[in-house]
């Protein structure tokens, strides 16, 4: 059984920053990506960053880059998405995403196996 679990969203202003963790157990992704995806209501899915789980090779939305950073702790299972500098259109419930086999194109969500329950990111102005 693989349990993805995200957890750090919130509501908070524009300009402030969270920091989302999603904690994977059940398996060791030792060789595959793992992703944030983002869904607003009314909205497709959106890629938001991918990591792989060794070497460092990250990936970001246009959107993104350079406020938020993926980051990982294999010690831990973990992944992290810092989010800085937040924009009301950042609000969206994130998913955490884990490959399963490895599959070099980070952007495709149809390359993800498994998928966390989300959490809730509310950026208001």
């Amino acid at each position: 059984q693989v349990e993805l679990v995200e957890s750090g969203g919130g509501l908070v202003q524009a300009g402030d920053s969270l920091r989302l963790s999603c904690a994977a157990s059940g398996r060791t992704f030792s060789s595959c990506a793992m992703a944030w995806f983002r869904q607003a209501p009314g909205k497709e899915r959106e890629f938001v960053a991918a990591t792989s789980w060794v070497g460092g090779r990250t990936t970001y939305a246009d959107s993104v880059k350079g406020r938020f950073t993926i980051s990982r702790d294999n010690a831990q299972n973990t992944v992290y998405l810092q989010m800085n500098s937040l924009k009301p259109e950042d609000t969206a419930v994130y998913h955490c995403a884990a490959q399963s086999p490895y599959y070099p194109d980070y952007l495709n969500f149809q390359n993800y196996r498994y998928w966390g329950q989300g959490t809730q990111v509310t950026v208001s102005s």
